[in-house]
This record gives C-alpha cells, structure tokens and sequence, in this order.
C-alpha cells in the first residue's frame, strides 16, 4: 500500500509492507537514504542493502532525485527516529543530474534561493512556509463560511482606483509603440480592448461592499496589484488580500468581526501545524543568537502567535494614541525615527510596535483616524476631522489589519470624492449604493502576505509567497 511520509511517521503500521515515493534530500554511506515527500517537516530514512542493489542505481541516488521505494516499515535501530524503511527495492523516476541540483544539503541564503524559487521549497525553511500558507488559507475560508459570509470573486481587471492612490497597472491591447491618438493628442483609450483606460485592481473592496448590499455578509480573497516602485522587505507588486464587507454593521461590530477573525485563523495553525511552527521558531532562535542583545525579539514565534490568541485587544482611540506617543520615553529622547509632534501624524510601524510591545503589551485597534490620512470611502466622524477607521496592531509588526465604517451618506461622499478629485462618472455605480437602500456598512482589509509573514516568523515578504513580483523582477 502506498504512503507519505507523514503516514507513515504518526500511524501504527509497522512490519508492514508499503510503499512512498518522493524526493532524496541525502544519501550517506550508500545506505542511508533521507526522504521526503512535502507532506511533513520530518523525513523518513530509508535503508537500502547496498549489497544486494545494483550499483548502477547506487550512483543515481542522489540529492534531488525523485525515487519510487517499495519495503517494509520496522521500529528504527539508530537514533533520530522511531521507525524506518527496510528497502526491498528501488526505481529512479526521471533524471536527476547531481553536479547541476542547486538545493545542496547545505546552508543556502534566501537570495540564492529566490533565484531558485521553482525549487526552494525542498528545503525545510520554504515547505514550511507554504505548508502554514496553504493552512492559513484554508483556516480564512473555514471561518468566513462558518460565520454566514458568502465568498465572491471580484474583477482582477477594473476602471477604478479604489484607494485613489494611482498606483496601478494599465491594462491594455493598443500598440505601445504607435498608439491610436484622439484629437488632442491623447492616447485614445475608446479604441482600446475594453473602450477605456483599464487597471489591474488595487483592491476588491467597493465591489464587495456592492455584494453586501445585497448579500449582507460576503467576503474577498484573491490578488491584487500596486504598481509602487518599492524595494523593501515588506512590499510586493502582487499580493493576495481578503476583504470582508458586512451591511448593517457599525465600526464597534467591525472590530469585533477582526478580533475575531484573526484569532480563529491563528489558532488553527497552533492546533494544525505545531511540527512546522517548532522547526520555523528554533531557526528564528537560532538567527537572534547572532543579533546583538539590544536587537533580539522579546518573544518566540509562537509565544508571538498566542499573544494575539490569548489576549483581548485593546481597543484606543488615535487621539489618545497620540498623547501616549508624545509623552513616551523613546518620543521624548528623539530615539524613534519618526518624533511624534502634533495630532494628524500618520503612525509608523516603530509607534505601532511601542504601543503593543512596551505600553499596552497586548495586541491594540486604534480607531478615528484623522480624516486627512485615511482614504475617501470611510465614514466622517461628527467633528468633522475624523473618521471611523481602525487599524488593528501586532507585535514585531506593527499594522495587520486596516477597516472602516462606510460613508454610507450620498452627499457627504460626493463632497469628500469632489475634495480629492475623484470621479463621480467612473464611480456611478458606487454611489447608486447611497442612493438606493443605503445602509450602515463596515469592512476590513488584510494583506495575506503580512498574516503568513507574522505566523511564520520570515523577514522578508518575498519569501511568503511561491513566486515574489517586484519591481525589475517578474520570473518564473
């Protein structure tokens, strides 16, 4: 019968005949085989009798090859695992070149292995990180359905610029070099696949809140694109967002749907995938022992993960989150590198990460954000000078989660597009929403990179995603 590795670790089947396939990552002694299959961390030795194997295939076991075991599971003799596999016989499937594999048993740095992205993750660092990847993503479908919300898949290809930021990616038929012009000169867009300007989408959110209206409870989760010039460890050029959006429901039940949310998600990878988070918390020890003292995390990764699980959040208007900043020691020394001097500062990861790491030490959601820093879609407080977003904040990382109240109010959101130049002709449909059965509606946004980022302890976004877009880099 034939098994993973994973089976073939936890289940109760041993002297039994069976089968595996899978890939070699070492063979030592011409007797020692460390297979591996992508179902688990762990390997599974396989012991072949050098004796009575032809030397032919001896010389193609190499790293890298992928081999096809027939044997029998026995309660191991040496030290390191439990059982492992007598070898009766062995098939090489395909070739397997050993002077030319790149993924050696040995040390390679994360820039080697970006280059190599088609075949990292044989290592055990980047099966770890997909395999937590692929749970996570898993974990935001089992809540979302649980809880009553409708998945909807909105347009990759779009007309508008949700954030209103310009960042976007054209999308276009016409020649690049000799482009159709309109009588002013202009590149004539009305001659293009889709008869206008077209993007790749920035975000699914005001098509989601169009699915609310009607559906109530819904939710996005799929891949969006900013055409920022940014090469920094936490920016990508695509990435997957997921975007729930929830009619009759105010910023009060928006914060507790995150809160919620996140620690649902997180706590099923704690429950699910315990092998992988130990082997990505002991290498990130392993890291911070080469740190200076002053630079090391105060917490493991996964004390990290049951920080946000364990504790409530600390809910903190941005207002006094601004008077704690001014008041603070690192504020007043000038040791952050943003000194916070007056109310309307836009906050910076170093703030986030002191007011829930040093002050409040417990995850924290700042709320009514100064107007003049938030995008135009979110609801005006009052005062005037406010709006009802809020930011959910975690340790090591600062801003996971970014949501609002909706202006669900025609005139008051015709006047804020109208102050930020915002098309009212290319965004009819959205305001149709104000003028037909409008309603208290709130959403959330959450970078699925920057979530799997935090569960796994990895530096660099590029390396919590198959294959990292980024500016000068679309390979593979």
């Amino acid at each position: 019968m034939s098994y993973t590795v994973s089976q073939l670790l936890t289940q109760d089947i041993t002297f039994q005949p069976i089968e595996i396939k899978g890939w070699v990552r070492g063979f030592r002694s011409n007797r020692f085989i460390a297979l591996n299959d992508g179902s688990t961390i762990n390997n599974i030795q396989c012991v072949v009798d050098f004796e009575n194997t032809d030397e032919a295939i001896l010389k193609r076991i190499t790293t890298g090859a992928a081999v096809h075991i027939k044997g029998e599971l026995v309660e191991s003799q040496g030290k390191g695992q439990k059982v492992e596999i007598q070898v009766t016989s062995i098939e090489i499937l395909g070739d397997s070149d050993p002077e030319e594999y790149p993924i050696q048993p040995k040390k390679h740095t994360f820039e080697f292995l970006r280059e190599n992205a088609h075949l990292r993750t044989r290592t055990n660092t980047f099966s770890a990180v997909m395999r937590l990847r692929s749970s996570l993503s898993f974990a935001v479908h089992k809540y979302f359905n649980e809880n009553g919300f409708y998945y909807m898949h909105t347009p990759i290809i779009t007309g508008s610029d949700a954030e209103g930021a310009g960042e976007t990616f054209r999308v276009s038929t016409l020649d690049a070099k000799n482009p159709p012009l309109d009588d002013d000169g202009n590149v004539d867009y009305k001659k293009d696949f889709f008869g206008k300007e077209s993007n790749l989408t920035v975000s699914g959110q005001l098509e989601a809140e169009t699915f609310a209206m009607s559906l109530g409870k819904v939710y996005t989760f799929g891949p969006t694109f900013r055409a920022e010039n940014s090469n920094t460890t936490r920016h990508l050029s695509e990435f997957w967002m997921i975007e729930p959006e929830v009619a009759f429901m105010d910023l009060a039940g928006n914060m507790d749907l995150a809160e919620d949310f996140m620690k649902s998600v997180l706590g099923y990878i704690l429950e699910h995938n315990s092998e992988d988070l130990e082997f990505l918390e002991n290498r990130l020890l392993t890291e911070e022992k080469s740190k200076p003292q002053a630079q090391r995390s105060e917490m493991s990764l996964i004390e990290k993960i049951k920080f946000v699980v364990d504790n409530n959040f600390k809910r903190v208007s941005y207002t006094e989150a601004i008077d704690i900043l001014k008041n603070s020691k690192p504020n007043k020394k000038k040791k952050f590198n943003y000194i916070i001097e007056e109310w309307g500062a836009d906050l910076q990861s170093e703030h986030e990460r002191f007011l829930v790491e040093k002050h409040f030490k417990c995850p924290v959601i700042l709320f009514d954000y100064p107007a003049n820093i938030k995008a135009f879609y979110m609801r005006l407080n009052e005062d005037g000078k406010t709006v009802r977003a809020m930011d959910i904040l975690f340790p090591g990382i600062g801003e996971m989660v970014g949501g609002s109240q909706r202006e669900e109010r025609l005139e008051v959101l015709k006047e804020k597009m109208k102050a930020l130049d915002i098309s009212e002709e290319e965004l009819w449909w959205y305001l149709d929403l104000r003028k037909y059965g409008t309603a208290v509606h709130s959403g959330f946004g959450l970078g699925f990179e920057r979530l799997v980022m935090f569960a796994t302890g990895m530096g660099n976004i590029r390396d919590v995603i198959p294959y990292p877009r980024t500016p000068q880099n679309a390979e593979f």
